[in-house]
């Protein structure tokens, strides 16, 4: 996650409830507009059909309070605004406690095609469809609970798992590649970029390669992995995870294939 964020989180008045303005609003309505013309095309089945089960409003930011009683009903989960910078341990606490974190803020115009840091937009369009669905709703909480007895210094190798498939994941379906990652399904840009970029590498799914595997948060990704199907996804929840990480720290990180960020000067 991005150390610094130039967004202040919106605060929940006492009903949970934010207040956005007109102008908010209209940044969420162009963002789904424009994402529905590609979601159908790019995304995978599973994504669609929790899309379809929460029918998120068009035209307008939807409330967390809203969105979380659709969500308990399907699977006991909630979503919570936070501000756009949480710590791991937090993360990882409240995705145990079936919480998903949900950044408060939507993007300004400047940052329409692509932000650093989560916005709600990303948040809800972009996460809360899995979490209709009872499987993906347990690897989440599952990352959660490993997450909460893992030390500190495991935490960037963990979330690794985490980023290569609940927010940048492929999965194939039908003989074809879909998005499942949430990072893609709210990226007017990177959703294209993962399925058709002619220079993307796209790799098995295999935990140890993604816990080894370093990454960059502002820049579209060189590499994905793509299930062959869900139930992959779910058997690693049930992996020694933990085990997992200490086998990957032995081998050592991969050579990264993208440049390193440049040091402000």
């Amino acid at each position: 996650m991005p150390k610094s964020t130039n967004y202040i989180a919106k605060e929940p008045d006492a009903s949970g409830r934010i207040h956005y303005t007109d102008t908010e609003n209209a940044v969420w309505a162009d963002l789904y507009a424009q994402q529905e013309t590609k979601i159908g095309t790019y995304a995978a089945p599973e994504f669609l059909t929790g899309q379809r089960k929460l029918d998120l409003p068009n035209d307008r930011v939807p409330q967390c309070v809203e969105v979380s009683e659709r969500l308990r009903d399907m699977t006991g989960w909630q979503v919570e605004p936070v501000p756009a910078l949480i710590g791991f341990k937090t993360f990882f606490g409240m995705l145990a406690d079936k919480t998903f974190p949900a950044a408060s803020f939507i993007r300004s115009r400047e940052d329409f095609d692509y932000i650093e840091e989560p916005d709600i937009f990303h948040e809800i369009y972009g996460h809360t469809p899995l979490l209709t669905d009872i499987r993906f709703a347990n690897f989440s909480q599952a990352i959660g609970k490993i997450g909460k007895t893992c030390d500190p210094t495991d935490y960037s190798w963990l979330i690794r798992l985490y980023w290569f498939t609940i927010e940048f994941g492929l999965i194939k379906s039908k003989g074809e590649i879909k998005s499942l990652g949430s990072g893609l399904a709210s990226s007017p840009t990177e959703l294209v970029h993962a399925i058709d970029g002619p220079n993307v590498e796209r790799k098995p799914f295999d935990v140890v390669d993604i816990l080894r595997t370093p990454y960059r948060i502002d820049i579209h990704q060189p590499i994905y992995f793509v299930l062959d199907d869900a139930d992959q996804l779910f058997d690693a929840a049930n992996r020694d995870l933990k085990a997992d990480i200490k086998y990957a720290q032995t081998l050592g990180l991969h050579a990264p294939t993208y440049e390193p960020k440049a040091k402000a000067s």
